[in-house]
């Protein structure tokens, strides 16, 4: 029987979920959608292939999955009803009807994440950031975060993980800059390893605070060390902003996910 394959472009708020993967006896991204599916469109089965895991607590602006179905309602339908059984911290953007030789992360040639650092203690946005106290002085970390960019072995920023045969990853951009009382650090790059992204911030906030080097960048990089493990930042902070598929975009405007507005008014990014 002939099956239709829908793209769903979804955002969450990951903190209430241990990551995007199902697993047993925990709540997660991916098993809240596939029992919204199977309620919302009244099947019995429903599996999505997502783009790629997010880890428990982060945030997603725009995650990608694919579903097949037998038949389906018209695509606005299909995310009106899917929504209806969603909780209120994950939405489906977007339903599209793609190729069937379209995959969800096979597919992707690119990912982008947002990192928010808050300079100030915050009532509203404290889900979404992570509270720096110290002083971080932004032109350090912009040096040393110039060393990320290309293909480089990031052995030093991930965990050991079987699926990952390779810790070679090329970053195609680092942009780091400010807004309100937010440091944005925004990456792209051909895909990431598990817990780099929090590892590299880590290692950039130490350079920000005067404790490492600019140079630690490519220390590490160049030598396998545990040091970015100790300094893992946290997962709050984090938003998989953005995954590139073919004749997509690689520019996008740094911006911050969740604002925080400065105590004197709010500012551009800069």
């Amino acid at each position: 029987m002939p099956r239709t394959r829908l793209k769903l472009t979804i955002e969450y708020a990951g903190t209430r979920y241990r990551g995007w993967q199902i697993q047993t006896n925990a709540r997660t991204v991916q098993g809240e959608l596939e029992r919204a599916i199977r309620t919302g469109l009244a099947i019995p089965q429903a599996k999505l292939a997502g783009a790629g895991r997010t880890d428990a607590g982060v945030h997603a602006l725009r995650q990608v999955a694919h579903i097949d179905l037998a038949s389906a309602p018209p695509p606005d339908t299909v995310r009106r009803r899917v929504n209806d059984q969603l909780p209120a911290d994950i939405s489906v953007l977007a339903v599209d009807p793609v190729n069937p030789s379209f995959h969800a992360r096979h597919s992707a040639v690119g990912r982008r994440y947002l990192y928010q650092i808050a300079r100030r203690r915050t009532a509203l946005a404290k889900p979404y950031v992570w509270w720096v106290k110290q002083p971080l002085e932004l032109a350090r970390m912009q040096e040393a975060a110039s060393a990320f960019v290309g293909l480089h072995d990031f052995r030093s920023f991930s965990d050991d993980d079987p699926s990952e045969r390779s810790t070679s990853v090329q970053i195609a951009s680092l942009e780091i800059g400010e807004t309100g009382d937010l440091i944005l650090i925004q990456v792209t790059g051909s895909h990431f390893i598990w817990k780099m992204v929090r590892r590299m911030v880590g290692v950039l906030v130490e350079v920000g605070k005067g404790e490492l080097p600019s140079r630690a960048v490519t220390d590490f990089l160049h030598r396998h060390s545990d040091r970015p493990a100790q300094l893992t930042a946290p997962a709050s902070g984090l938003f998989l902003a953005r995954v590139l598929y073919p004749n997509d975009p690689w520019d996008e405007p740094l911006r911050a996910a969740v604002p925080i507005e400065s105590a004197t008014g709010t500012a551009d990014v800069s």
